[in-house]
């Protein structure tokens, strides 16, 4: 899988296959499910793929709707179905709704590794 990119007007998400990461920069406040979907199929063509470890880069993500979260949500619920893949989250303690948000899910899933910078 080659380096992929989604640019929305506020957003900007790279998928980089060396490192296996997908970074998301600015403001993801789309209307649902159905304005995630390109989201949504990257990550799990990257979760089809079987990595030993992903890593989802939060940090300059500034903010993100509940339909965001629940994007989020319903992968970080996807990865641990396979058991395989070891899931990394970064994040900012900068990003007010990263703190509370990003914490819940390690709920989600508790071998989830969450470093908030």
């Amino acid at each position: 899988m080659d380096i992929q990119e989604l640019k929305g007007q506020d957003y900007f998400i790279q998928y980089d296959p060396e490192s296996v990461t997908v970074s998301f920069k600015g403001e993801l406040s789309l209307d649902g499910a159905s304005d995630y979907k390109p989201i949504v199929d990257l990550l799990d063509e990257v979760a089809s793929l079987e990595p030993p470890h992903i890593t989802l880069n939060l940090k300059q993500l500034e903010f993100l709707n509940s339909s965001g979260i629940n994007m989020l949500s319903k992968f970080v619920i996807s990865v641990r179905k396979k058991k395989t893949i070891e899931l990394l989250v970064t994040g900012s303690n900068d990003v007010p709704w990263q703190q509370k948000s990003l914490k819940n899910l390690e709920k989600l899933l508790p071998t989830l590794k969450l470093q908030l910078e």
